[in-house]
């Protein structure tokens, strides 16, 4: 199999058209989709033996394959060419983030950092939360369809719901912030910004975080910063944070 660069002029004047597809069931040059993407595949977009597409495997690489089994719920493809294998950015990017009560706004929240870039998601229950339950697969999937709709090759780690405390005392990124609304304003996020090989953002719930809350993050070594002037929702305050990460990193 030759691989090609994702960015040669030949291949980039095809991406925005590309419909992608994604299996991580990969075995030698053969990859089996799974019901949901079959479906897509052959009912939705109607395709057939011996038509070529393309998939990811979430990791970096893009694959052009052909289908050689239309079975509706297993579809085979033989993998013809990787087209790409991109590696992950120069820096791990996580978000830890209390969940609203409307969950759909963190459905929003995932769909957007998923397409500007983002490597794990941790969902925190914190004392001030009102939403104790996540439903872990419906994210994934929502992940992987902005993932592909974007034509992002990586998709996140999404962690299940865990207790502040535990979070707290085991997260080990390089630089640490947490944004919260302290009687005094902290400084912006920019000017504690550093290069570093990871960066972990630390956003609490609709009701902040407590006062012991604060102090726990403080004494791990969060450093507090301000996301601007303006008093920002749970979720527009994470993709503000990850994207003025993205923007200083550059």
């Amino acid at each position: 199999m030759i691989i090609r660069s994702l960015y040669n002029a030949q291949y980039t004047s095809i991406t925005c058209f590309m419909i992608l597809f994604y299996t991580q069931n990969i075995e030698a040059s053969t990859a089996t989709l799974s019901e949901e993407e079959s479906n897509h595949c052959l009912k939705v977009l109607r395709k057939k033996m011996g038509d070529i597409v393309h998939f990811t495997d979430g990791k970096g690489k893009l694959y052009q394959a052909k289908i050689i089994n239309n079975h509706p719920k297993q579809c085979q493809l033989q993998i013809i060419d990787v087209l790409t294998d991109l590696p992950r950015r120069a820096f791990h990017l996580h978000l830890a983030i209390a969940p609203t009560k409307n969950i759909e706004r963190m459905e929003w929240l995932l769909e957007k950092l998923v397409e500007i870039g983002i490597d794990e998601i941790s969902f925190l229950h914190c004392e001030h939360s009102e939403r104790k339950q996540l439903n872990i697969s419906r994210l994934e999937k929502i992940a992987q369809s902005a993932m592909k709709q974007s034509l992002n090759l990586h998709l996140p780690i999404i962690q299940p719901l865990q207790k502040y405390g535990n979070f707290i005392n085991a997260i080990t990124a390089q630089q640490k912030f947490i944004a919260y609304l302290p009687e005094t304003t902290p400084t912006l996020l920019k000017h504690q910004f550093e290069p570093a090989t990871g960066y972990c953002l630390l956003i609490g719930p609709e009701g902040d975080f407590s006062p012991q809350e604060v102090k726990m993050a403080l004494t791990k070594g969060f450093v507090p910063v301000s996301l601007g002037s303006a008093r920002l929702r749970t979720e527009t305050a994470g993709l503000v944070a990850c994207h003025t990460i993205h923007l200083l990193y550059q």
